[in-house]
Parts: structure tokens; C-alpha cells; sequence
């Protein structure tokens, strides 16, 4: 990408952002506009929860100071401990990035900037041409010659490089320990401050074909427990319930929208054939009346059904004390083999996925190794269509395939703009595809709770991320253009392809700023949403339920941002050393990330489920590992850059291998399971036995729903 347009593309960006933020100073004043920009804040004040200081936008930059200014606790509050954990992996990254943008940006970025080595290169050889090296090399400009690039080989100036590989390390070294510590009290804060229903409860599988009796269940627990065991609540196959429950939910909802039809001289009518087109015409409240009569004895008997089905291979158990219910979801049961009366952990009622609960544990093996595999052949063919988009993301690659494109090459204005854009666009959209197809194979792995699906999705994804956005643009954007040189010099081939680490960098920078300037330009605006919603409600929305479901507010979606955040903590990580003008963007991006999460957190999201911080392990080991892929990527330039001591950089993929170790052992089993620490210090009302089997009961089984 050349100067002009690395700059269109800021600049534009950064026009774009700015229209965006308007939109929103002046769309979120308009109260018929409420429901899409507080719908957080008008959910809380119908529960009488709403809290005055949290008031509608009455100045331009008032949201800025309330993110700005909202505590840790209100978060907690108002957006659950994840959505806290959330927000502490953006602030984890900015401290990493500040830390290490102290050494690199006024050291290394001046020494890149005093040396000469692109310079040198481009000046003709002495026959009067470049070799193929400096050919290549020649076409470096703007920020690759503040980069590492610009240093010559086996020159002294190296070592301050290696000594900012080292700063770096030891920053996230350093921000990560303080933040597991410091989310661990956390988490053991919001544990002890009230009972909930999951900590009366574990959850037992596998049980053996003789002992799948409600009687059975409770003798072999009561045994074991006698004094704390309450009873079992067995978990037989619900999936015809289910099916039966959504149709008679869904049949009402119809009957409702009809009703909201009727007026004293109409009635609505519709069509009972293919897509309401063909058919005979029918009274459509009539209709539907007969339809959720029938659909409700369905339901009925699919309750019948499932109560008189053979009882199935799990139950959820019930204590009386926390600290029992813990222990129990710890411990090991069978003395003769470890896949029967397999227990642990109750979910949190609402993040339950009980189609999953009964499949034995040979099939959960079977279906990881398969999902596995598929998620290992979707990363491996996904890097086809990248790495095609990468090598022709640019006109002069397009038209080499597309003859007509040198037209567009001549009007200067569009030319430059979708040089700007192109690649970063392409990219964007291909990485859209994925996410609905990872949380699928997540759930067919058999994970029980919602929570584990996302974060179990959000590691394929960020696994994805690495190896084919980075590492697949870094390599394969230069790639049809070196082939023939390597061709010719076969010797050079590593030089040519480490040649293409630098030059990446600029296509990565304007990636993560398209990414803040109109991708949080867009989720302040929130204009996406309020089109949806704006045209549902016009169109679609026939009852109060209708409205109320068109703006009802969703959690932060944490399958997709936390990957996403992670590919540009990978990224900065990766060119914070070798490229640090990456940093300065990477900064903004999170700096964006930052207070616009902290605004959401306060007035739009709701969360869908509680894991209670279960999340930030998962983060931690990604960031190690987003650090050792940097490690390994410094090691393997400064070998290119033939630095005699490269050597003095091995020690750090080990030392990062025995941090993640150290605080695996020291911290991670605290996020596993419930410390035992925590269930005695709960000190409210502890929930009757009703209570809780009324909470793991699903609501399509309830005598409501008949």
C-alpha cells in the first residue's frame, strides 16, 4: 500500500467516525429512540432498579464521562462480573501496550529512522540494477523505514531491538500476573455476596444403567452426603417438550398478532397455503385459536411423554449447604471406572443446554475429536480464499485477473479509496462467516452450558485468527510477487519471504484502524440496530410483546468481540518490536474498546447468562499465547536479519511456557471449580429446595405452560 493511500484510508476512517459519533449525539436525545440506545436503563427502572445518576444524554460528551466514571461495582451490577472480566482484558491490553510503547516507540522508532538500510538498497549496484533482494526491498516506504526493516544486517543497532523483545515480554509478564490476582478477589467477591440457585446444586452424568431411579440417584448420594444431600431432579430426553413448547409458543404469538388485527368493522383473514400465497382464505383469529388448542394438547402429551420416559443418563443434584454442593461437584465417585458418576458444577440455571446433558461420555470424546478435526479443516481451506483475497486485495494484483479494472485505475479519487479499502474490507467480510459456524460446532461437542459453547467458540476463533489472518496475510501478501524471484534464486527464498513481515505492517495498521474509526463508530452509533428496529416495528411489530422483542438488548457476544479483540492484541504483540508504529493505533483501538464497552456495560447490554469470570482463563492462555507467537516471530526476523546473537532471544518462548505454567497452577483451579473458601461465606436467605428444583426445571415443562 502506498503513502497516498494509507492516508485516504485514515483519513476517511477517521470522517466516518466522526459522522457516526453525530449521528449519535443527535439520534440518542430523541426519546421514540430510548429502546435501541438505553435499553439496559429502561429494563432496570421497570424491575425499580433504575438508578437517577444514569440519566438520557443531554450534552454531547456526557456519555464520556459517565463510561468514564462508572465504578467496577456498578458494572458488576448492572452487566454481571463477565461483562467486568470483559472490560479488564481491554484494560489488560492497554496497560501491555502503554508499558511497551515507552521503550519501543522512542527508541526503536528513532533508530529505524536513522538508519538507511531500505536507502542503501535502492541505490543501483554497480552494474547499474538492483538484485532481486533490493528490488523487493526498494519498495518499502513510509513506516517500513521506522521499522526494524530499515536496520542493516549484523548491525550493533539490534540489540536495542532485542532488548525491546525482552520489555515486552516482561510487561505482559507482568499486567497479566497482577490481573489474575486481581480478578481472582473479584471473583471471590461476587461469589460470597449472595446464594444463588447453582450453588445448592451439582450435576451428575454417566450414571449407570442400574442405578438411573430417582430412589436409586438418592440412596447412592445420600449415602455419601447424609447429612447435606436434599434430592435429585432427574434428567430424562426433553427434546420433544421442547419442540412441542416452541410450536404452541410460537402459534400464540400469532393468535396475538391477529387480535391485534380486529377492529369493529375488520377482521384479518390469511391464506393456509405455501408462504400464506395459496390456499383457501380463513378468519386468521379463528384459525389460530384452533391451531394453539391443538398445539397445546400436543405439548401436554409431550410433558406425559417425558415424565414417563426410562429416566435418562444425568440429574442435577440438590444440597443444602453450598460447601457440599461444591465438594461434590469436585469429587470422584466410581472406584471401578472414571466414566460413571461423572459430576461437577452446576450451571447457572438459565445458560443450561439440557439436549446435551445425557450424551454419554464416549460420544462427547468422539464428537470432539470430530469437531476438532473439522474446525483444523476449516482453518486449513479457509486459508485458500484469504490467502486469494490477500494476493489480489490491491488493483495493479486485480488486474493481472480482471482486464477491466485498469479502467477504474484511472479515476483517481475511486482508485485510491478502494486501494485503501479493498484488502481490509475483504477481510472483514470473510472472518463475518465464521463465528455461527463455530458456536454450532461448539454445541455439538456436548458442552452443557451456554457459557463453555462461547468460550469453547471464542478459542476456535481466536486459533482461526492467528494462523489464518495474521500469519495468512503476513505470508501471502507478497507471495505472488516474490514466486518468480524465488524462481530464479531459489537461495533466496527466506530472505524474500521474511522480507514480508515489515510491509505487512501497514496493511494491518489500516486494518485496526478501520476497525476502531467504523467499527466502534458504528457500535456507538448504534445505527445498525435502530434501522432493524425502526423497521420492525413499522412493518412487523403488530403487539406490545412485538415492540419489546425488537429492542430487546443482548449480552457483549463474547464468542465474537473476545477473538476479535485478541487478533489485534496479536497483532500489536507480534509488531510492537518490529514495526512499533503499529502501537500508537493499537492503543486507540483499545482505548475505544475500552470506554465504549464501559458505556454499554452501563446503558445497553443485559446479560444473557453469569459464568462468573470463567472467561478470564481462557483470555489469559490466549494472550501467552499471542505473546509466544510474537517470540517466535522476533526470533525467526532476527535470524533474517543474520543478528550473530539472535540466539539471546531463545529463553523467552521458554520463560513464557513456564509463566503459563506457574500461573496455571497457581491460580487457574480457583476459576474450575467453586472454592470452598467461598461457600461458607455466603450469608443471605439460602433458598428452599422448591426453589431451587423450580429453577432447574425448563420453563417448557412448567404447569404454566400447559
Amino acid at each position: 500500500m502506498d503513502t497516498t493511500a494509507f492516508i485516504t484510508s485514515l483519513v476517511t476512517s477517521l470522517l466516518i467516525f466522526l459522522f457516526l459519533s453525530l449521528l449519535y449525539v443527535l439520534l440518542a436525545r430523541r426519546p421514540k429512540n430510548y429502546p435501541v440506545y438505553y435499553p439496559a436503563v429502561l429494563i432496570r427502572e421497570e424491575e425499580g432498579k433504575g438508578n437517577p445518576e444514569v440519566a438520557r444524554l443531554r450534552t454531547p460528551f456526557q456519555w464520556l464521562s459517565e463510561a468514564w466514571r462508572v465504578t467496577e461495582s456498578e458494572i458488576v451490577s448492572f452487566a454481571g462480573l463477565d461483562a467486568a472480566i470483559y472490560i479488564h482484558l481491554l484494560d489488560a491490553a492497554l496497560k501491555i501496550l502503554s508499558i511497551a510503547a515507552l521503550f519501543c516507540l522512542p527508541v526503536l522508532v528513532t533508530v529505524a529512522a536513522l538508519s538507511d538500510d531500505y536507502a542503501r538498497k535502492a541505490r543501483p549496484s554497480t552494474g547499474g540494477s538492483t538484485t532481486a533482494t533490493n528490488s523487493t526491498d526498494a519498495t518499502f516506504s513510509g513506516l517500513n523505514k521506522l521499522a526494524m526493516g530499515n536496520i542493516p544486517e549484523r548491525n550493533a543497532k539490534i540489540w536495542l531491538f532485542a532488548i525491546g523483545a525482552y520489555w515486552l515480554s516482561a510487561a505482559v509478564y507482568i499486567v497479566l500476573w497482577t490481573k489474575y490476582r486481581r480478578i481472582s478477589k473479584l471473583r471471590k467477591s461476587v461469589l460470597s455476596s449472595g446464594a444463588r440457585p447453582e450453588q445448592f446444586a451439582a450435576l451428575v452424568r454417566d450414571i449407570p444403567r442400574s442405578h438411573r431411579d430417582t430412589a436409586q440417584i438418592d440412596a447412592f448420594f445420600r449415602r455419601i452426603h447424609p447429612d447435606s444431600y436434599e434430592r435429585c431432579i432427574p434428567v430424562g430426553d426433553l427434546g420433544g417438550a421442547s419442540k412441542t413448547w416452541k410450536a404452541m409458543e410460537s402459534t400464540k404469538a400469532k393468535l396475538d398478532r391477529a387480535q391485534a388485527g380486529v377492529t369493529s368493522s375488520n377482521r384479518p383473514h390469511h391464506k393456509t397455503g405455501t408462504l400464506g400465497l395459496l390456499g383457501p382464505s380463513v378468519d386468521s383469529v379463528d384459525f389460530y385459536k384452533e391451531k394453539l388448542r391443538e398445539a397445546s394438547e400436543r405439548h401436554k402429551s409431550s410433558k406425559t411423554a417425558a415424565a414417563a420416559a426410562p429416566p435418562g443418563r444425568a440429574a442435577i443434584l440438590v444440597f443444602n449447604n453450598p460447601a457440599a454442593a461444591a465438594a461434590c461437584g469436585q469429587c470422584v465417585y466410581s472406584a471401578s471406572s472414571a466414566g460413571r458418576w461423572v459430576t461437577s458444577p452446576a450451571p447457572e440455571p438459565r445458560q443450561m443446554i439440557w439436549g446435551n446433558v445425557n450424551i454419554p461420555w464416549y460420544q462427547r470424546y468422539i464428537r470432539q475429536a470430530i469437531v476438532y478435526t473439522l474446525v483444523a479443516l476449516t482453518i486449513l481451506f479457509f486459508m485458500i480464499p484469504i490467502g486469494f483475497v490477500s494476493a489480489f486485495s490491491t488493483l495493479d494484483k486485480l488486474e493481472k485477473l480482471v482486464p477491466f479494472v485498469k479502467n477504474i485505475e484511472k479515476i483517481k479519487v475511486l482508485s485510491t479509496v478502494l486501494q485503501a479499502y479493498l484488502p481490509q474490507l475483504a477481510l472483514i467480510v470473510f472472518l463475518a462467516l465464521l463465528p455461527t459456524l463455530l458456536l454450532f460446532l461448539s454445541r455439538m461437542e456436548g458442552i452443557v452450558s451456554q457459557s463453555h459453547v462461547e468460550r469453547a467458540a471464542a478459542g476456535k476463533y481466536f486459533y482461526f485468527n492467528v494462523f489464518n489472518v495474521f500469519l495468512g496475510i503476513t505470508i501471502t501478501s507478497s507471495l505472488f510477487d516474490t514466486v518468480k524471484k524465488i524462481q530464479k534464486e531459489p537461495n533466496s527464498t527466506v530472505s524474500l519471504l521474511g522480507a514480508a513481515i515489515p510491509p505487512a505492517a501497514s496493511f494491518f495498521i489500516t486494518f485496526i484502524a478501520l476497525r476502531f474509526f467504523v467499527g466502534y463508530g458504528l457500535q456507538l452509533s448504534r445505527l445498525v440496530p435502530l434501522i432493524m428496529f425502526r423497521i420492525k416495528k413499522k412493518y412487523l411489530c403488530k403487539t406490545k410483546e412485538d415492540i419489546r422483542a425488537a429492542w430487546a438488548p443482548k449480552d457483549f457476544s463474547y464468542a465474537t468481540r473476545v477473538p476479535g479483540d485478541m487478533l489485534i492484541l496479536t497483532i500489536a504483540l507480534c509488531y510492537a518490536v518490529i514495526a512499533p508504529m503499529v502501537l500508537p493505533f493499537a492503543l486507540v483501538y483499545f482505548a475505544f474498546a475500552w470506554i465504549i464497552a464501559r458505556h454499554e456495560a452501563l446503558k445497553v447490554v443485559v446479560p444473557a447468562y453469569e459464568s462468573y469470570g470463567r472467561m478470564w482463563p481462557h483470555i489469559h492462555t490466549r494472550i501467552i499465547a499471542a505473546l509466544l507467537v510474537s517470540q517466535l516471530a522476533m526470533l525467526g526476523y532476527f535470524s533474517i536479519k543474520k543478528f550473530v546473537f539472535s540466539p539471546i532471544l531463545v529463553p523467552l518462548p521458554i520463560a513464557t511456557l513456564l509463566f503459563a505454567l506457574i500461573t496455571n497452577k497457581i491460580y487457574y483451579p480457583t476459576f474450575k471449580n467453586p472454592p470452598l473458601e467461598v461457600t461458607g461465606l455466603t450469608k443471605e436467605h439460602i433458598p428452599t429446595v422448591s426453589s431451587i428444583v423450580t429453577a432447574y426445571t425448563p420453563s417448557y415443562l412448567d404447569e404454566e405452560h400447559e
